[in-house]
Parts: C-alpha cells; sequence; structure tokens
C-alpha cells in the first residue's frame, strides 16, 4: 500500500460550557458530534523521512507550514514511529476560522492515515500524539457524539442515534480564538447543565435535548463580530429547534426537525453569509 485517502470530518459543538481555568487555559464542558462536512486527505509514501503538505481549498493555500497541523501531527507520527516520510495533500471543504474544528481535523486525518500507510496499530500512542498537536484532535480520531472536558482533551463518547439536521451559516468575517476567550473573561459566566444535555441526548429526545444548545462564548463573539448576532436572528426568523454558534465562532447554525425544513430555511435565507445544510455523521 503506497497511499492511504480519508475522510476529515467537521464538528459541531451542540453545547459549550466553560467550567473555570486553570493553568492558563479555559476548562471546557462541551457536548459535540461529528457532522458530514469533511477535507479529504491523502498521504502516499516517501523514500526518505521529509513530509510535503500541499492544501488546497477554503484559503488554506495561506496557511504557513510549521503552523499547519496536518504537517505538525505528520512530524510527530513519523519522529515516534520511525517511519519514512510523506506526501500529503489536503483538499478543504471545511471553512476556515468557522469554529468547526478543521485544522485538529485534518491533523487526525493524517495520524490516521499514516497508521494505516504504515501498519501502526498503537492506539494509545496515537492518541498521545493528537494531544500535543490540540486540545480537541483526540475527539477528532474517532468523531461521533462526545462530551469533553478540561482543554477539550479529555474525551467520553456518548451513546445516541438521534439523528440531527443543521443550517450552517458562515460570516466572512472571522475570529480569533484568543480574542473569544479574552472578550469571556471580562464577563467570565462559569458553568452549565451538561448532564441535563448528556441524559436528553442518550434518550434520544431530540425536543429536550434542543433545550439545552448553548455556548458560552456566543455573547463575547458577537462583541468582536456583529455578522455572528446578524446570522443567529436570520436563523431564528425560521423557527428552529434551536439556533447555536460552534466554538468559538464564527459559524452560527440552527438545529431542524428533519431535512425538509432545513432545506426549506437554505432556501428562503437571503444573507451574505456562506450557507451548508448539514447532518449528524454517526
Amino acid at each position: 500500500m503506497d497511499t492511504v485517502r480519508v475522510k476529515a470530518y467537521a464538528k459541531i459543538n451542540l453545547t459549550l460550557s466553560v467550567t473555570g481555568v486553570k493553568d492558563g487555559y479555559h476548562m471546557l464542558d462541551s457536548i459535540v458530534t461529528s457532522v458530514d462536512l469533511y477535507d479529504a486527505v491523502k498521504v502516499k509514501k516517501r523514500r526518505d523521512g521529509l513530509v510535503s503538505v500541499t492544501m488546497r481549498g477554503c484559503g488554506s493555500e495561506n496557511i504557513p507550514f510549521g503552523s499547519n497541523n496536518a504537517v505538525k501531527a505528520a512530524q510527530a507520527f513519523i519522529e515516534k514511529y520511525s517511519t519514512r516520510g510523506a506526501d500529503i495533500t489536503v483538499n478543504k471543504n471545511i471553512p476556515v476560522g468557522a469554529g468547526l474544528g478543521g485544522s485538529s481535523a485534518d491533523a487526525a486525518g493524517v495520524l490516521l492515515a499514516l497508521a494505516r500507510l504504515y501498519d501502526v496499530r498503537d492506539t494509545a500512542g496515537i492518541k498521545l500524539i493528537a494531544d500535543r498537536i490540540g486540545s480537541d484532535v483526540r475527539y477528532m480520531l474517532s468523531g461521533g457524539y462526545a462530551r469533553l472536558f478540561g482543554r477539550g482533551n479529555e474525551v467520553k463518547p456518548l451513546e445516541s442515534k438521534l439523528k440531527l439536521y443543521f443550517l450552517l451559516l458562515v460570516p466572512k468575517a472571522r475570529i480569533s480564538s484568543a480574542e473569544c476567550y479574552k472578550a469571556f473573561d471580562l464577563r467570565a459566566v462559569f458553568g452549565g447543565d451538561g448532564d441535563g444535555a448528556e441524559t436528553a441526548l442518550e434518550a434520544g429526545d431530540k425536543t429536550s435535548f434542543s433545550g439545552y444548545v448553548s455556548n458560552a462564548l456566543t455573547e463575547a463573539a458577537n462583541g468582536l463580530c456583529a455578522e455572528v448576532g446578524e446570522a443567529i436572528q436570520a436563523l431564528k426568523a425560521f423557527d428552529p429547534l434551536a439556533v447555536n454558534m460552534t466554538g468559538s465562532g464564527s459559524g452560527v447554525y440552527a438545529v431542524f426537525e428533519n431535512a425538509e425544513f432545513r432545506d426549506y430555511a437554505k432556501s428562503r435565507y437571503r444573507g451574505n453569509a456562506a450557507v451548508y445544510a448539514l447532518k449528524t455523521q454517526l
């Protein structure tokens, strides 16, 4: 096997609470799910131990080589397992800077693809590499429904077959995660009801779970980018089950009862944000 291809799926934060600060990091309690939007990752063996990465789409061509998580993941994998190198291509469909975990998904996709390429079956070791790359890369290795704690690197998989349908709006403006947390710190509202959300999710109660959908960073993000609030109001006009922001923004989504209601809302949206019709990827 000289080439491996994998799909690196985006995530959406269904709930996000900030529970405190520890060692300079914000501690989170967040329920997340994978959605059917993905970057296509291809890795090909090299004869030497070097790494090349080609990014295509969504402005990813401008990501500096040294700060690219796909590069960091590949270099860390090769160093740990003493394999040969790889030529890596990432065709991006996940918008950059929208709170969808695109860079973490790419890192996880590279780790999974290299593990298959070089027949490395050290699951625990790969998870440790993931933790070094980014806080939610460990989650991205498996995806699905999960509850994340700490900096996002503590992963509790959740059992649920609940299908959710999303209309995602991604404003043209992007939000710096660091700036969003800095703005949040000015008000620092800690807490949330992750237990109730988890119970409703695992029970498959879509209506009850939708009542828990929330994000503690929304007010801070809206203060930095008015387009977040505009997107929220636009989605509320379609009377969905819930409206929320994912991550630290700027992506905002509505949860709908079914695909038909979602698609109707998409057909009626007249704003300037990029629009994506999504569903849970289970």
